[in-house]
């Protein structure tokens, strides 16, 4: 086994167990491995050692990869997406997670619709307010929810947050639970089209204080790859 693979079946048996301890099933929580600007060979240790999931922040890359890897692989795009880089994605990925804006679902949904595909969406929320990250804030999105759900060609499945980093996650459990009740929040105003099926929250360094608010995917990058060489992108 590789040390990407051996990483990799470390971090998932520790997601099962805190998901255990929090009396979820695991299956409710899955691991994302994010290989943004790593090599293919190491997206195939992880494969090997039974990662279907790979998040990646860059359209280019993402692309790039796609007809590299096998098929029953699930692209997850979580970085900052450009209204006129959407249509390069459209139907390739299992879930978009970063959309923070209405102009960029209407996007998404012109792409799909074109495409004959329903793009499953995650709404990006800035919980924290930080003025260097992307998202809606936790009033707009409420107001903007409507808005994406009337469009043709897209699914909002749930919400997604990247907290601050900090050297103590327990700093960030509070985000996560203003997460969590947007999350109810909105679920309650039963618009159609509108699922929260999944929170998509938690990365290296606060998945495991994430999985105990309610995770649905933690974004592992790090701790499973190394630390990210950006001289590649």
């Amino acid at each position: 086994m590789s040390v990407v693979g051996d990483n990799y079946l470390r971090v998932l048996a520790n997601v099962e167990r805190l998901c255990k301890e929090s009396g979820r099933d695991p299956s409710e929580c899955t691991l994302v491995a994010v290989s943004k600007t790593k090599p293919i060979e190491l997206l195939k240790d992880a494969y090997e050692a039974g990662c279907r999931d790979f998040g990646e922040n860059y359209v280019q890359e993402l692309v790039d990869k796609i007809p590299q890897m096998p098929e029953d692989v699930r692209w997850h795009m979580i970085g900052h997406l450009q209204t006129n880089k959407v249509k390069y994605i459209v139907g390739k990925t299992y879930l978009i997670h970063s959309v923070d804006s209405v102009k960029l679902a209407a996007e998404i949904g012109k792409c799909s619709v074109k495409a004959g595909v329903v793009s499953d969406i995650l709404l990006e929320v800035n919980v924290a307010s930080e003025e260097s990250k992307f998202g809606f804030d936790a009033v707009s999105v409420l107001e903007a929810v409507p808005e994406i759900a009337a469009i043709e060609g897209v699914r909002i499945r749930g919400l997604m947050t990247s907290a601050p980093i900090c050297e103590d996650p327990e700093e960030n459990r509070v985000f996560f639970q203003k997460l969590r009740q947007l999350s109810i929040d909105i679920k309650k105003q039963k618009t159609d089209n509108v699922y929260m099926d999944f929170l998509s929250m938690g990365m290296s360094g606060d998945y495991e204080t994430a999985v105990c608010e309610g995770s649905g995917f933690v974004r592992v990058g790090t701790a499973i790859f190394g630390a990210r060489d950006y001289s590649r992108v």
